[in-house]
């Protein structure tokens, strides 16, 4: 650097056209040469595996940009299968990505040095104008703030009381759109069900009253499509470092802030509603207790604050629960997959409700049909993925150095299917690990994250889960309309299947009139 900054200092007294230039091609020199290996702003780190095809100045920004990003979880299972759970990239504009896929790590980043791995600046760019300055993107005294008004919200006896009952009335929709499936003999998307009837449920928790969507599954809910286009765009945004400028030229910049207005206007007329009309029957829905929550101070929420925390949650809980119902329900009928298993489910939920309907307790007994479903959460985590953004240096417990600034990253589709983790049957089906054993620690097993941080809407997504499942498992018989094709997942920050779920349904014979 001496050698650079006194042949500049010689240019400067000798100005001409000749030494400017050779001036440029010094510093560019210079430069490549510095980071001949490695992305432009970032540290060098050789103690660190890397994949190959790195370039000077930028990375390894060719490759990530050469995996399509319906490959993206085969590319890192590839990566940890060849360079093993800790291996880096750099990518201009972005930083180092470190991959960590260790149950250590995990434990270590999400729960032991939480407070020194925060979302990063970068990353809460790219959500806020999709969640504002909800829980998930506020950190410190904020963030501790909102925790603790939804930890209280997703305590209160009542509003469990309430989600379940939820979760029966929006699930006898589900049974009656089954039911003339099967009585017509028509094939029905189990995917795009699911969503609907998250959807559904999630409007009624949330504002007093469903979508619609299961009464009328053509219906289209703006504030729904907003979302789900804004998700994917998050999603393309993951993987490009220049998001910023691409998005002004391809229109996801215009549509992302139209988007965003339709999502908060429409959360703004009924939370106006809900002011004007007061409180329905007593109920205690999502949007009531955050309209009766205080902040930190003690002062009532901000509309914009309760606007932030309602689409953070729909976010989080819609999509996923819905989604980790369709990997369950491909796995149990897939082609090669033990028909024992939906048979075993069928016997418990017959036992358990004994022609009735779900409550909420019931999940409590369901343990084999709840192990179906954590067993598809670990083959086909709904949240496949996890960043987190280094504020001072640290060393990870398997010896790893991470510098401030620099990304941790891990994934759970890869820890899912890793055999030293799981064991020799990692990726296979197998429900029956999770009987009679103790429950493996939430940093293995990390669908629904672990520390400080872990979803706080977990014990809903199950009681939601476990009601649905048992209610369809009492009356139906499914069979996938092509059981021999893995579905392909849709580019998303969860996990989608990109072309549905088609499936036969046919009614059991004495069941059950729900």
């Amino acid at each position: 650097m001496s050698f650079i900054i006194s042949f500049l200092e010689y240019v400067l007294k000798h100005r001409t056209r000749s030494n400017g230039l050779k001036a440029l091609l010094a510093i560019s020199a210079y430069y490549v040469y510095k980071y001949r290996a490695h992305a432009i702003g970032t540290r060098r780190r050789l103690d660190l595996k890397e994949p190959k095809g790195a370039l000077p100045l930028i990375g390894h920004l060719p490759l990530i940009s050469s995996v399509p990003l319906t490959e993206f979880y085969a590319f890192l299972e590839k990566q940890n299968n060849e360079l093993g759970p800790v291996w880096s990239m750099s990518i201009p504009g972005f930083g180092r990505w470190i991959q960590i896929d260790s149950v250590e790590n995990i434990e270590y980043v999400a729960k032991t040095n939480f407070w020194n791995f925060g979302r990063g600046p970068l990353y809460k760019a790219m959500l806020r104008d999709i969640i504002g300055f909800g829980i998930f993107t506020s950190e410190g005294a904020r963030w501790k703030s909102q925790r603790q008004i939804a930890n209280t919200i997703f305590n209160i006896k009542s509003f469990r009381e309430y989600t379940s009952d939820v979760f029966v009335v929006t699930g006898k929709r589900v049974i009656d759109t089954l039911g003339k499936a099967a009585d017509e003999g028509t094939i029905i998307d189990f995917q795009t069900l699911m969503h609907n009837f998250t959807l559904d449920t999630f409007g009624a928790v949330m504002f007093g009253e469903p979508f619609g969507l299961l009464e009328n599954s053509d219906l289209v809910n703006p504030f729904a499509e907003a979302i789900d286009e804004m998700l994917e765009f998050l999603a393309g945004r993951l993987v490009d470092p220049m998001w910023k400028i691409s998005e002004r030229f391809n229109g996801v910049h215009k549509k992302s802030a139209h988007n965003r207005k339709i999502m908060r206007e429409y959360a703004q007329n009924i939370i106006d509603k809900r002011r004007r009309e007061g409180s329905h029957a007593g109920k205690k829905d999502l949007l009531q207790l955050f309209i009766e929550g205080k902040d930190e101070n003690g002062q009532s929420l901000t509309d914009d604050t309760i606007i932030d925390n309602v689409i953070t949650f729909l976010v989080a809980g819609r999509d996923t629960t819905a989604q980790a119902l369709t990997w369950m329900v491909y796995l149990l009928f897939r082609d090669g997959a033990d028909p024992d298993v939906p048979r075993r489910i069928g016997r418990e939920v017959s036992e358990v409700l004994e022609g009735g309907v779900p409550t909420y307790d019931t999940h409590k007994k369901l343990k084999y049909t709840e192990a179906c479903f954590n067993e598809a959460l670990r083959v086909f985590p709904v949240v496949p993925k996890n960043l987190r953004y280094c504020e001072s240096d640290d060393v990870l417990p398997d010896g790893t150095k991470v510098y401030a600034g620099e990304w941790v990253c891990w994934s759970s589709y890869v820890m899912g299917r890793d055999e030293n983790i799981w064991g020799p049957d990692a990726k296979e089906y197998n429900p029956s690990r999770w009987m009679n054993t103790e429950k493996p620690s939430s940093s293995k097993f990390n669908s629904f994250h672990t520390g400080p941080r872990a979803c706080i809407g977990q014990q809903f997504a199950i009681v939601e889960a476990m009601t649905i499942t048992s209610m369809i498992f009492q009356s139906f018989n499914l069979e996938l309309e092509n059981p021999l094709q893995e579905p392909r997942y849709k580019v998303s920050t969860n996990f989608p299947m990109a072309d549905g779920l088609n499936v036969r349904v046919t009614r059991r014979s004495g069941a059950a009139v729900l």
